[in-house]
C-alpha cells in the first residue's frame, strides 16, 4: 500500500491525474479522434481505462495492474480499435519482458520510466515466445498496434500525460 500511495503521489506531482473522476456525458470514453481528451479535471475514461496522451495524439488504453490483469494481457484478441492498446502498470519500476503466446496480433510495446517518458519500443510479431526486454527499469509499458507509435512520430524520449479511471 506505501509503494502504490508513492506511485499515485508521484503521479501527481508529474500532473497526471489520479484521483476519482466522474464520466463524462459519452459513459467516460473520448471519441477515437486521436485528438487529447479534456484535462484532469474534465470527463474521465471509463473504468479499467486510461487515457495515455502523447500532445494531440490518445491512446485508449486497458488498464492491467494485476498480475492476472498483466499475464492475460492482449491474449486471444484478433483486432484492436482504432487508438485503442493496453497499458500495464507495476508498483514501482523493474526490467519488464514480455511475449506474445496466445497474442493473434503485431504490436508494438513502449518501455515507459517513472516518468512516463518511453525508453524504447520494440515491435512484437503474434504467437512467438520470443522475449522483449527493457533495457532499463520500466513503471508501465504500453501494447499498441504495430506502427501506431511510428504513424504518429512518437518515439524514445517522448513523454505521455496519462489520465487515469480513478
Amino acid at each position: 500500500m506505501i509503494r502504490r500511495s508513492l506511485v499515485l503521489a508521484a503521479l501527481v506531482a508529474l500532473g497526471c491525474s489520479a484521483a476519482n473522476g466522474e464520466a463524462g456525458a459519452n459513459g467516460g470514453s473520448a471519441p477515437d479522434t486521436g485528438a487529447a481528451p479534456a484535462g484532469p479535471s474534465g470527463p474521465r475514461p471509463q473504468a479499467g481505462m486510461a487515457w495515455v496522451i502523447f500532445g494531440t495524439d490518445t491512446a485508449f488504453a486497458e488498464v492491467a495492474r494485476t498480475a492476472d490483469e498483466r499475464e492475460q494481457g492482449l491474449m486471444g484478441r484478433t483486432a484492436l480499435d482504432p487508438n485503442h492498446g493496453m497499458i500495464f502498470v507495476y508498483d514501482e519500476p523493474e526490467v519488464l519482458s514480455f511475449w506474445m503466446r496466445n497474442t493473434l496480433i503485431p504490436l508494438d510495446v513502449a518501455f515507459l520510466d517513472p516518468s512516463f517518458r518511453i525508453t524504447e519500443i520494440q515491435t512484437m510479431e503474434p504467437e512467438t515466445e520470443n522475449l522483449h526486454t527493457a533495457r532499463e527499469p520500466a513503471l508501465a509499458a504500453l501494447e499498441m498496434d504495430k506502427g501506431w507509435f511510428a504513424e504518429r512520430g512518437i518515439g524514445p524520449g517522448a513523454v505521455a500525460r496519462i489520465v487515469w479511471d480513478r
